[in-house]
Parts: structure tokens; sequence; C-alpha cells
């Protein structure tokens, strides 16, 4: 359904929870990828999908349609993953469990290889604000003009932590690979 019949039929209360459901089945599978690229995790992923649903319509009537809907389910689903995220830290603290390339090579949920995995685990090591600019450019290809109304930051900074992070990772994968090759 088009975005503007959606938005149409949101401001009628009548009409609230047909339109909610529409942007849920429009909107689940695109906003899934973005938080599991964030979060890695496929439980974790599910679970913030449902709290940014939850959000997204406790603050229906704050969106006012100055952005697109997208963008603004993007601007929660990205705020709900960074808070998880937090959460997560918090909670595991300085714990020796495996590393996250190991918990993706285990989950049944995870179809990629080690090299995947590592790269995972490499971005996982970024700051929140690098890693969210890193998987919206990386795998979503979402332009820097659009990531700044998701991320509430200038263009000018979003390039900066985008290549700073492209910098971390390499720097993270070249030293991995370093060390795999020397334990051989």
């Amino acid at each position: 359904m088009e975005e503007e019949k959606i938005i149409k039929l949101l401001d009628d209360e009548s009409t609230r929870r047909e339109a909610f459901g529409q942007i849920v089945n429009q909107y689940s599978e695109t906003l899934y990828w973005k938080i599991r690229h964030i979060v890695v995790g496929h439980d974790d992923a599910n679970d913030v999908l449902q709290n940014t649903f939850l959000n997204a319509w406790k603050s229906l009537d704050n969106f006012r349609g100055q952005s697109k809907l997208s963008t603004w389910l993007y601007r929660i689903a990205v705020n709900e993953s960074l808070d998880h995220l937090r959460r997560e830290k918090k909670r595991q603290g300085t714990s020796d469990e495996l590393t996250l390339a190991n918990q993706l090579l285990a989950d049944d949920y995870f179809d990629g290889d080690e090299a995947q995995a590592l790269l995972q685990e490499a971005i996982a090591q970024l700051p929140d604000v690098q890693r969210s600019v890193f998987t919206l450019r990386y795998y979503d290809e979402m332009k820097y003009s659009e990531m700044s109304h998701v991320l509430s930051t200038t263009e000018g900074a979003l390039k900066a932590s985008y290549h700073i992070a492209v910098k971390k990772i390499s720097e993270y994968v070249l030293n991995h690979s370093t060390k795999e090759s020397s334990n051989k």
C-alpha cells in the first residue's frame, strides 16, 4: 500500500489499527534486516523489531509526516538497536564468552561462512554510532542524505564515521587474519 494512503488511514481513529497492520506487514522484513545487521543475533533482532513496532505504535501521534514513514521507522529501529546494545554491554560486562564469530557460526539462522562471521565480529567492535552508520551504508546502501534524517546528524559527520569504521574493520580483519596465519 502506498505510504500516503497508510498515513491517511493512520490519521483516522477507526482505521488506525488496520493501517498499522499494513505498516507491520510492509516494513517487517526490511526493518528486521536493518536491525539484524546492528544487533547481529536472530533472537535479539526479533526482540528489537517487536520493540520498534511497539514504540512506533505508542508514538504515532508524534509522526508529523515531515519525513517518509520508512525514515521514521528506521530511526526508531536504529535507536532501539542501539539501546539494546547498551543494555547488553551492561548486562554482560566483561565476561569471557564465546567470540561473536563463534556464536554466529553456531547460530542456526546464520548462513554465512567464517569470513562473514569475522566481518560481523569486526563490526561489533565498533562504537555504536559507527556501527549504525556502517551497517546502514554497507548493507542497506542508504544514501548519506537519508541517513542524516535517520540519525539526526550531518552528512559530513556520517561520511567521517563511515570512513573511520571501514578503517577499523579493515585493521581488525587484518590483525585477526595475521593471528590465524601465525597459529597454523
